[in-house]
């Protein structure tokens, strides 16, 4: 388990950035794996669920996820409709009691406080997201509330610069974006180009005033910790778990 330095010092928050370790999963998923969408037994994925609910001091029913699709829409939750399937990337809320949660594996997960406003919530940031501006949109939801805001940010464990290779089809889909995202891109080889997602994202807090600290952890690198899709992918295993960051307001 994993914590921000930032928001460790408010006391109406409790967050977590949890690793792979402990839970019920084995095989592939070994350790808490906390995705629905993976092919793991339901059974022990309900299990770890039911730990992460415990350790953050909630009823299973009150951890909320995302059916998460790489989209730019981000979502309010009240306490009228968390209890639907939530089609969306990013989540904030005012209701106490209610755990935010968002699962990754390699993409970024962010979690938010705006203290002004007592808002929290979570982004599921992957490069398809992170472009197509999940995080302005999710910054613009909270301020709805009240302009004058105080968002402080945590950027979670993700997939590191040297570990992310990518071809020139996908740089020049940045560059088409603004020849400015140049600067996130650095060479490996003929063809191939390695991005800094960390600071992408990172950047993008920053443009839009919110304070950001970092749990600088490499998932790909980390695999005791970490649930990473690009290594199972090369190592060619069928499918992968992920790793769960939550927020709640106390």
């Amino acid at each position: 388990m994993f914590y921000s330095k930032k928001l460790n010092k408010f006391k109406n928050i409790k967050h977590c950035f949890f690793s792979r370790k402990g839970g019920f999963s084995k095989g592939l998923y070994k350790g808490l794996n906390c995705g629905r969408g993976s092919k793991d037994s339901k059974k022990n994925i309900l299990k770890n669920l039911n730990y992460v609910s415990k350790k953050m001091l909630v009823n299973k029913e009150n951890l909320i996820l995302m059916n998460q699709t790489h989209s730019a829409r981000a979502i309010e939750i009240k306490k009228n409709n968390y209890k639907k399937k939530i089609n969306s990337d990013a989540i904030i809320t005012k209701v106490k009691g209610l755990v935010l949660g968002v699962v990754t594996a390699d993409c970024v997960p962010i979690i938010l406080y705006d203290l002004k406003n007592q808002v929290v919530g979570c982004i599921h940031a992957g490069w398809k997201g992170a472009i197509a501006d999940i995080i302005k949109n999710t910054v613009k939801k909270i301020k709805k509330y009240n302009s004058h805001s105080e968002i402080f940010a945590c950027i979670g464990p993700c997939i590191g610069k040297k570990s992310y290779e990518v071809d020139l089809i996908f740089y020049k889909k940045f560059l088409k974006k603004s020849s400015k995202n140049r600067v996130y891109f650095s060479n490996k080889s003929k063809g191939k180009k390695l991005f800094d997602l960390r600071k992408f994202v990172a950047d993008k807090l920053k443009e839009l005033k919110v304070k950001v600290d970092h749990v600088e952890l490499d998932t790909y690198v980390e695999k005791t910790n970490f649930f990473s899709f690009r290594r199972s992918h090369k190592l060619k295993q069928n499918d992968y778990g992920r790793c769960i960051s939550v927020i709640r307001l106390i």
